[in-house]
């Protein structure tokens, strides 16, 4: 999500609601977006701990005595997965100031885990709590943040986290993504609880980076890691819920075809995609053959994390290959189809439109990687990937 877009709607949750739980993977800006928030925006002090730190995770061994010195401020907790028995605690200060008149913008909680994995919080906190995510640069924020420096190859080729796309060369962009991927499998990972030796979740990472943009066959997989299919599928599952890979679900409409099951695998960010799989250079990667897969997931992350609430997507394919890329279903009954094409002269087959006839398609798309905007046959529009991100965020 655009930051100035992200951080309006995280005032506007903090004046309104208790708690806001701003999630998204590490090294993202979770922590310098809510400290800029605090000091800049909201007229109450606001107090700061970080559950990475020892001195301050010890702070609440009693959580509720220290939390009770915060009343009428608000208390940004960094890392909150570290203390998952804090939720509990907090629902009851919450609905004790609650009769006492102080109702919204209590607590700003930060996490490096999804809200599926931080399911505690969402049973204790119900009606009491407000999730955001904060993802890694997409196009269009780096568009509207320097529109004459705009470089979609670099972030496509470097990826989105912040020191990874401004970093000085593409050297040092390089080896701040192979620190990434060894802190997350040798610590971040086994301190959320999997006990999963490094050099096997780094295997298993690298062998989804091969198979990005496909469906995954989980017993195929386990037997090469030498692992039962349900453990590839909690592999599978911690890095979803670590912002690192996106499950996209088959269309689940009615159809008399006989579609795909399985789920496509995409790595959602393609600076980590390109590490896994030893593409170092630009170059290196319009030479490989995942060129057409790395550029479609880019596409198709760019346009999920700039969807409202209002919009469902999936993917459709029957078992004859009849497929589109992606699926977005929004309000008043509207269908969009999107195929993704690399070709700057993108040809369709005839299959997307059979498939558009079966999914009703209100919509068809051509996302391609020119910027010229054009009509092609059977009500389709051929569009550069800004362009159509801009039309996503007009009709909300």
């Amino acid at each position: 999500m655009i930051a100035r877009e992200l951080k309006n709607r995280l005032v506007n949750a903090l004046e309104n609601v208790p708690v806001v739980a701003l999630l998204g993977p590490r090294q993202v800006g979770k922590t310098t977006l809510a400290l800029q928030i605090a000091e800049q925006v909201l007229n109450k002090k606001s107090a700061y701990l970080d559950l990475e730190l020892d001195t301050d995770l010890n702070k609440l061994d009693d959580p509720e005595s220290y939390l009770r010195r915060f009343e009428n401020q608000l208390l940004i907790i960094d890392e909150v997965q570290r203390k998952p028995d804090l939720f509990r605690v907090l629902r009851g200060l919450i609905d004790i100031r609650k009769r006492n008149g102080e109702r919204a913008g209590q607590f700003l909680l930060l996490g490096s885990a999804s809200r599926d994995l931080l399911q505690q919080s969402s049973e204790t906190l119900a009606g009491r709590i407000r999730y955001l995510e904060l993802t890694p640069f997409g196009i269009l924020e780096i568009f509207k943040m320097d529109k004459l420096g705009f470089n979609p190859e670099k972030l496509w080729f470097r990826g989105g986290f912040p020191d990874s796309y401004l970093a000085e060369t593409d050297n040092e962009s390089w080896e701040w993504r192979n620190d990434f991927i060894s802190t997350y499998v040798e610590r971040d990972i086994p301190l959320m609880g999997p006990q999963i030796p490094a050099t096997r979740m780094k295997k298993f990472w690298t062998m989804l980076a091969h198979c990005h943009g496909q469906q995954v066959v989980l017993s195929e997989l386990g037997k090469s890691l030498e692992v039962s299919q349900p453990t590839v599928k909690s592999y599978l599952d911690i890095l979803t819920d670590f912002y690192m890979v996106r499950q996209i679900q088959p269309w689940a409409g009615n159809t008399k075809k006989r579609l795909v099951k399985s789920p496509k695998i995409y790595l959602r960010d393609t600076g980590i995609l390109h590490k896994l799989l030893n593409i170092s250079s630009f170059e290196g990667l319009l030479g490989h053959p995942v060129l057409g897969a790395s550029w479609e997931g880019f596409v198709i992350e760019n346009i999920i994390v700039q969807l409202s609430g209002k919009w469902q997507y999936s993917y459709y394919r029957t078992s004859t290959q009849t497929e589109i890329d992606l699926v977005l279903e929004g309000p008043d009954q509207q269908v969009w189809a999107i195929e993704v094409k690399r070709s700057s002269a993108p040809k369709i087959s005839k299959g997307f439109y059979s498939a558009c006839d079966d999914i009703k398609a209100t919509n068809k798309f051509v996302i391609y990687s020119g910027t010229e905007r054009y009509p092609m046959s059977n009500h389709t529009e051929v569009i550069g990937l800004t362009d159509f991100l801009q039309l996503l965020e007009e009709v909300g």
